[in-house]
């Protein structure tokens, strides 16, 4: 029986793409490089800030991947928690959840205080239980370091918790730590690119899968 669920943030739960892209267009040039385009920064959403400053520049040099991170984060404390939106239904979703006695944490590679200013700004901080964000943990998604440690703090065990993210970062993560996976398809990521992963469910958004699975046809046994 799932008495908890996990959630990702970006393209799960919320839309930081204005936030993310403003903010890594200000570190690349802040560097002395071109911006990058729109998609190509949407296709980083979730990965951590290194490991996008790769993906964007081709560069892998570790210092250069810190000045990014440093430049990011400068511009990401100005502008993302306004620019950051909850996706339609999810409040309502979250509140139906905690009615049913069930759990709510978020594991996300964004740092957890921006995760806190985001509900926060919503008067909602009370509908989580628990944040696991990049800056609790040693090893980022897809490590499970950051699932077992929500597990762990709210005691439950693997058959008791269900992981909802929208990438393949997040199913690789939900195989890793041997839990069920809802796909969403609100990122960038398709169904086709979710099979082999084997999700207990693919749905469009994470209201929908959550309504599916929990809150409309009972809980997961």
């Amino acid at each position: 029986m799932i008495k908890a669920v996990l959630f990702d943030f970006d393209y799960t739960l919320g839309n930081s793409e204005e936030g993310i892209i403003l903010s890594a267009n200000y570190a690349l040039n802040a560097m002395g490089l071109a911006a990058a385009e729109r998609d190509a920064i949407r296709r980083t959403i979730g990965l951590t800030l290194p490991h996008t400053y790769a993906a964007l520049t081709g560069d892998d040099d570790a210092q250069r991947a810190e000045q990014f991170t440093a430049h990011f984060m400068h511009r990401a404390d100005e502008v993302m928690t306004e620019s950051t939106v909850l996706y339609d239904g999810v409040l309502d979703t979250l509140a139906a959840l905690k009615s049913r006695g069930i759990a709510i944490g978020i594991v996300t590679t964004k740092y957890s205080f921006r995760i806190d200013r985001i509900f926060a700004k919503y008067n909602a901080r009370h509908l989580l239980d628990l944040i696991v964000g990049g800056d609790n943990v040693k090893a980022k998604k897809p490590d499970p370091e950051g699932v077992l440690y929500a597990m762990d703090a709210l005691h439950l065990t693997r058959g008791e918790v269900l992981y909802v993210g929208d990438s393949t970062v997040d199913a690789k993560t939900a195989a890793a730590a041997n839990i069920p996976l809802c796909a969403v398809l609100t990122g960038t990521t398709t169904a086709e690119e979710f099979a082999p992963f084997a999700p207990l469910y693919i749905a469009d958004t994470a209201v929908a899968g959550c309504r599916r699975l929990i809150l409309s046809e009972g809980e997961i046994t």
